[in-house]
């Protein structure tokens, strides 16, 4: 994958005080399909199904999960047969990410919400299959993720932030940070108390960075649109041209945004945000809601 299209780029909305710098990393301009911080929570697990001898990959997700959409892509690209376990049952129409996936040649397996809560153990005796947990979550997708901020020098940063739904991102982000930048994650789950020790068990032996969850910015919850949402998303691409989305990188920013009001950064602080993709998510939304 050539990470060349990356770029970091300033922010400047007019919300944004004299005070304060702020740059955005567009991993969401890494690859149309395999997007965001999805590429590198696949690379070494990829990587490691191939030095397995494995040919068959087998991951997890709902309906409108970016990380099934990036799988079905990047299995395609690399040359592994795949499979997607979906929460829930399979409705009457797919959605646009599980058609994708299965326009990329996914293989879909719809079960119950119950059945899904245990489902990696039923499937783990399958021959020739490698599997990848919900969302790269693994320590093999940690790896991947600390390679993020090398991408371009942050090391001027005070403050990274960035959304959270596993935390394996985050947790990469927290491995490969100085010691004296804060990492700081949006979670866009509601209820989602487990995810300190989440991210606690994925982070390396001695690691020093200074890190936390702010767990009051997720909107409702995971999946939830309201219509405050839409209005800053669509404000902030006219004053930018920036596009986010509506599940990660919307909130996060509508975060960061909040958090000014609250006066949370002290004066002079540089903070960088991570764009992590996922605007396919987007599709889900009727035409002409977003004017992206």
């Amino acid at each position: 994958m050539n990470t060349a299209n990356i770029t970091l780029d300033t922010l400047a909305p007019s919300w944004l005080p004299e005070q304060l710098e702020a740059s955005i990393l567009r991993l969401d301009k890494l690859d149309p399909n395999i997007s965001g911080n999805k590429w590198f929570k696949l690379k070494y697990n990829l990587e490691a199904a191939r030095s397995e001898g494995r040919q068959h990959i087998l991951t997890f997700g709902g309906a409108y999960s970016n990380h099934i959409a990036a799988t079905a892509a990047a299995c395609r690209e690399a040359g592994f047969r795949c499979t997607g376990i979906i929460r829930g049952e399979r409705p009457p129409v797919l959605s646009h990410t599980l058609q994708t996936a299965q326009d990329m040649g996914m293989q879909l397996e719809f079960i119950s919400r119950e059945a899904y809560r245990d489902s990696r153990l039923s499937f783990e005796n399958r021959p020739d299959t490698y599997i990848i947990p919900e969302g790269g979550h693994n320590a093999a997708g940690v790896r991947g993720c600390e390679e993020i901020l090398s991408l371009f020098p942050t090391a001027r940063f005070t403050h990274i932030l960035c959304a959270v739904g596993t935390g394996t991102t985050l947790a990469g982000l927290i491995n490969s940070a100085a010691a004296t930048q804060t990492v700081t994650g949006i979670p866009v789950l509601k209820g989602a108390g487990y995810l300190e020790a989440e991210v606690q068990a994925l982070l390396r032996p001695g690691q020093t960075s200074h890190w936390q969850l702010l767990h009051d910015f997720h909107g409702g919850g995971y999946a939830k649109v309201k219509p405050a949402l839409i209005d800053f998303i669509n404000t902030f691409f006219a004053e930018t041209g920036i596009p986010t989305d509506i599940i990660y990188t919307g909130k996060l920013v509508k975060a960061f945004r909040e958090l000014i009001h609250q006066r949370y950064f002290a004066d002079n602080s540089k903070v960088l945000l991570i764009h992590t993709g996922g605007l396919q998510g987007n599709l889900s939304l009727p035409p002409g809601v977003l004017s992206l």
